[in-house]
């Protein structure tokens, strides 16, 4: 008899995952990210040039990335890391720049200047922190800082490891290069674009770094050319007996109404009524009114260059240029501001700031103001807001208080005033009422108003919701101003209300101008006599075919009218 054969079943042994699997299969996702992160460098649009962010555009075939590819073969060892450092540090500061780029635009309808710019981070966190609070303002800058500086330090690395698979892979390498280099001429000579403003055969980064070396370039030159402009001023030497003659004894106050853009004007019925019963309103109460455009040197924010541009009678563009201005505070050649043209005449000179809660030397040093008043002096012990800290009508009735109403023994000097309305600038939630102005007081009656307007959150769940707040945060300062002219018992004051820009995109669109609107406003009629030769219309609402000066003619004419002569 034969044993029984026995048989023996054999299983595959279950392949373990080593250390080894681990850490291949991480470098081959650090490659793979590192080649995107190169490719998004190469390939992302240019926001400057009216290319918006889309995925179509990595389809491109990039000529940077050929080059790349070119000096990565061609280049060995020290030579090839120290290239790699370099021409990464340059695409990470290219591919910040385009999302600076994507943002101003956005905000302020320009590209983002290297020069300047850098400096309003702190106002834009500020900005931020009136609508969410500081805590989470801070930590938001810090985060978009971290970002940024991520995509600056990331991108060396990642193009050092596509180095690594280029010398790994050099004969793929080269076939690929070869390949791609048709492609890009093929598509180059044909125009073939993924969309009609996306061509296939892409230039972008070369296209940008040429823009950011001229934008620099130009902004370098421009100190000099601004230097010149400085100088010359034609109102510099005028003795004091000759300057604002036509408006001796008269309170003047400039207005400025954060926001308020020809967009207002145009297409809020909010601001369309507000203008209307205000003219009416004001003719009832024997005023006679004025109004016109005027293009206005910034957009969407940064106010601060409207309100030099107005004051000097020069074109203050930038936050270069701004600067520039101020430095000459001390020297032979400072300008001439309004406000130092109506000190020298004789004339209290004070600025009403509410927004401001930091001191401010240029108040005084450089537009000649005799006193600041701002969030820390104004007496408000009401609520904020948004990022208005105190409502229009309580700033209005502040400077009424403190200046219009103050009468020392002998008399007052009469006063020159600008004021800023903050009410109607962005989130424009939430939105106070009008009260009644005996009650205004230190602004506590406010305090009942806390919490019953719709709530920014509520507000910016749609555009249509954006543009109806702005238009009645407007409509809220301009009867704001209407009310308080139509109250007082100064029957020689001279109101020029007027806007510092148009709001940012979502309202005003992405072909919008940077027209807003100016009026004068006085009970006076030899006042509007004076501007007889502007052309301006009647009432507070300019129409299409109205006078539209550049906002840095506004000074000279305005000294020039209200001097000695007939004015024009």
């Amino acid at each position: 008899m034969t044993a029984p054969t026995t048989r023996t079943t054999h299983t595959a042994p279950t392949p373990r995952i080593t250390g080894a699997t681990t850490r291949r299969a991480a470098g081959h996702a650090l490659t793979v990210l590192a080649v995107l992160l190169v490719w998004v460098t190469l390939v992302a649009p240019n926001p400057a040039v009216g290319w918006t962010p889309t995925p179509l555009a990595l389809l491109r075939v990039p000529v940077e990335a050929l080059l790349l590819v070119a000096a990565l073969l061609a280049l060995r060892g020290t030579a090839a890391r120290w290239f790699a450092i370099v021409v990464g540090l340059v695409l990470g500061v290219l591919l910040v720049v385009r999302v600076l780029d994507a943002a101003f635009l956005a905000t302020l309808y320009r590209a983002f200047n290297p020069l300047t710019d850098w400096r309003y981070a702190g106002s834009a966190t500020d900005l931020l922190g009136e609508s969410t609070g500081p805590v989470t303002a801070v930590l938001a800058a810090v985060a978009a800082g971290l970002v940024l500086l991520a995509l600056v330090a990331l991108t060396p690395l990642a193009v050092r490891r596509v180095g690594l698979l280029v010398d790994r892979h050099r004969t793929g390498a080269l076939r690929a290069l070869g390949a791609a280099t048709v492609a890009w001429l093929v598509c180059a000579s044909l125009g073939l674009g993924a969309t009609t403003d996306l061509p296939v055969a892409s230039s972008s980064t070369v296209a940008l770094a040429a823009r950011e070396i001229t934008s620099v370039r130009d902004g370098l030159h421009d100190q000099d050319v601004f230097a010149a402009q400085i100088a010359v001023d034609p109102f510099h030497d005028t003795p004091p007996g000759d300057l604002l003659t036509a408006l001796r004894g008269k309170d003047v106050v400039v207005v400025f109404v954060e926001s308020y853009g020809k967009v207002a004007v145009d297409e809020s019925p909010d601001v369309a009524r507000a203008l209307a019963a205000g003219t009416s309103g004001l003719e009832a109460s024997g005023y006679t009114t004025r109004s016109a455009w005027l293009t206005s040197p910034t957009f969407g924010g940064i106010s601060w260059l409207a309100h030099s541009t107005l004051q000097s009678g020069l074109w203050v563009s930038s936050q270069q240029r701004y600067d520039q201005l101020l430095d000459t505070a001390t020297s032979a050649s400072r300008r001439l501001t309004l406000a130092e043209a109506f000190s020298r005449a004789g004339w209290r000179t004070v600025d009403v700031i509410p927004a401001n809660r930091h001191d401010w030397p240029e108040g005084k040093a450089f537009y000649g103001y005799d006193a600041v008043y701002d969030a820390r002096t104004l007496g408000y012990a009401g609520p904020g807001f948004g990022y208005a800290p105190m409502p229009d009508q309580y700033t209005l009735s502040a400077f009424d208080r403190l200046e219009l109403e103050s009468r020392p023994p002998g008399g007052r000097p009469p006063v020159m005033a600008e004021i800023d309305l903050v009410t109607s600038h962005v989130p424009w939630a939430p939105l106070p009422r009008l009260v009644d102005w005996a009650a205004v007081g230190d602004g506590s009656t406010f305090l009942a108003q806390a919490g019953q307007a719709r709530p920014r959150d509520a507000v910016w769940s749609s555009t249509a919701g954006v543009r109806t707040a702005y238009g009645q945060t407007v409509a809220y300062s301009l009867d704001s101003v209407v009310s308080f002219l139509r109250g007082t018992h100064d029957d020689d004051l001279v109101v020029v209300v007027l806007g510092d820009h148009q709001p940012v995109s979502i309202v005003s669109g992405d072909h919008a101008g940077h027209d807003v609107p100016v009026s004068i406003v006085s009970r006076d009629p030899a006042v509007l006599d004076r501007i007889s030769r502007w052309g301006w219309q009647d009432g507070l609402r300019p129409g299409p075919t109205a006078p539209v000066w550049p906002m840095d003619r506004f000074r000279d004419r305005f000294l020039t009218a209200y001097g000695p002569g007939a004015g024009g």
